[in-house]
């Protein structure tokens, strides 16, 4: 249930009302816009009647919410969340572009991608510390080391960094190092993770499982959202169909149908999305023109050598086409590439 106050409701009323529901047991959830304040209220829905809301002063009206994502959904919050990080904005005007290698693999490989997306116009700077694979003899990541790595790229160039946290117990960690906190696909439905990072002050870009329907992807978001950790971006990387061709299927119908469902800013992945580089550039202009946020892209100098996901990378010189491709489509679209 949401609460929604009058147009200019006082602060006053507005703490009455969130002390009336906390006081019988509420979980509550301020979301303040431009306009009106709603108030999010999970619980007893039983016992709603009994407090008599709608009577008191400030009170527009009482709205169920009828979505079992209660947080994520546009009924909780009409306006698009916005995730900050730093001086980067996620889910308005601009668009951004994640990039850089699958994998940390050294310091030399590392900050050499870093520059060259930096240059390239890329906003963040992606890397994985720790790559949980398919199989347990595969590069698995140079863990805290991987770590300092990536801070060193930041210092250097100035880009905030995502990287991943596959465990619970290495959220801190992790968390000390980052800019953002990813969640990888594997782990979408890893709860007790889900509920780790959000005790997290950092925001979080949550994956789409390879066989997730998109009401399991926003119900893995409403964990992290109802632990307190309101700055998840969504990201859109592919689903397991019955084609073998590409990696996974990038699923572009995500894009605006996940908009029209919630509030948070989407970005799409079109790596790990196909798998094939050749690929790449053409979803990722696809999904400029769906409405994603913005691109998670990975990038290598040398993808022939790379140790985990080298086909699917583009070298820096493609990656320069691809930004000048986004810069002529990011108009069309009413944004600007940030």
């Amino acid at each position: 249930m949401i609460v929604v106050m009058n147009h200019g409701a006082k602060q006053e009323e507005i703490q009455r009302v969130i002390d009336r529901l906390t006081g019988a047991g509420f979980q509550i959830h301020l979301s303040e816009g431009v306009e009106r304040t709603i108030i999010g209220a999970i619980g007893d829905k039983t016992r709603l009647s009994q407090l008599a809301l709608e009577a008191m002063p400030g009170v527009d009206k009482l709205v169920p919410i009828l979505q079992q994502f209660k947080l994520a959904g546009r009924e909780f919050k009409e306006q698009g969340t916005v995730v900050k990080v730093g001086n980067i904005s996620i889910g308005g005007e601009q668009l951004h572009v994640m990039a850089g290698p699958c994998a940390v693999e050294s310091r030399g490989q590392l900050l050499e991608v870093a520059h060259e997306v930096k240059e390239a116009g890329a906003t963040l700077l992606r890397g994985g510390a720790f790559k949980p694979r398919t199989s347990p003899y595969a590069f698995q990541g140079l863990e805290e080391e991987g770590l300092k790595i990536l801070a060193e790229a930041r210092e250097q160039t100035g880009l905030p960094i995502v990287t991943e946290v596959v465990d619970p117990r290495t959220v801190e960690l992790v968390a000390n190092y980052t800019d953002i906190l990813q969640i990888g696909a594997r782990n979408m439905q890893n709860f007790f993770l889900l509920k780790e990072v959000a005790k997290a002050d950092k925001p979080v870009l949550l994956k789409r499982g390879p066989s997730a329907t998109i009401e399991e992807w926003l119900m893995a978001a409403e964990y992290i959202m109802a632990g307190g950790n309101y700055n998840v971006i969504l990201c859109e990387r592919g689903i397991r169909t019955y084609e073998t061709y590409t990696r996974n299927t990038l699923d572009l119908n995500a894009v605006p149908a996940v908009k029209n469902l919630s509030h948070l800013p989407v970005i799409v992945d079109p790596s790990h999305g196909t798998g094939k580089w050749k690929l790449v550039a053409p979803m990722a202009r696809a999904a400029i023109a769906a409405g994603a946020d913005g691109l998670m892209v990975e990038v290598h100098c040398s993808p022939a050598e790379a140790m985990s996901d080298g086909p699917q990378s583009l070298t820096p010189e493609n990656f320069r086409v691809l930004m000048q491709e986004i810069r002529q489509i990011a108009p069309v679209m009413g944004r600007k590439l940030g």
